[in-house]
């Protein structure tokens, strides 16, 4: 695959290499791709998946390398 470097003018200098857009075209050829809810098979084994995912937005301590000092 050959990437398209294109010349854009930047606040503050002349001119930078910009990379273009680095995707193939066309469409994902699995159907069942981002259907979360038919890979779980029960009930608790799609709360368990959502409380983990939710904790990312709504947790106090933080997640990860993300962890704030002060809160926003």
């Amino acid at each position: 695959m050959e990437y398209k470097v294109e010349k854009k003018s930047a606040p503050g200098r002349d001119e930078v290499e910009v990379l273009g857009a680095t995707f193939e075209k066309g469409k994902p050829e699995d159907k069942d791709m981002g259907k979360w809810r038919q890979k779980l098979r029960g009930r608790d084994d799609k709360l368990r998946y959502l409380q983990t995912a939710e904790r990312y937005w709504y947790s106090k301590e933080g997640f990860g390398s993300e962890k704030r000092k002060n809160p926003a």
